[in-house]
């Protein structure tokens, strides 16, 4: 996997919101409400993880999740979103 080290963008504000009980992606003028999976996906985007130890963080918490072939897709659609560095 590559060297990449996932961060939220600087635009871009992770936020637990209670009423709707979800994280949510709060950036400029528009706040994305990601589901339980890709919560705790981004909540390990903190810069100092590479993705070979975010699959491995949620390996271990998910056991015979689809976790070595989603998350990688994943974390690339979200980069591509521009929310991740």
């Amino acid at each position: 996997m590559s060297e990449w080290r996932p961060a939220l963008s600087p635009a871009v504000v992770l936020r637990y919101d209670r009423v709707r009980q979800a994280e949510l992606l709060v950036l400029p003028e528009r706040v994305v409400v990601l589901n339980d999976p890709a919560g705790s996906v981004i909540r390990l985007c903190d810069g100092c993880r590479g993705v070979d130890e975010i699959v491995q963080e949620l390996e271990a918490r998910f056991p015979g999740a689809p976790v070595a072939t989603e998350v990688p897709e994943f974390l690339d659609r979200v980069r591509e979103e521009g929310w991740l560095r």
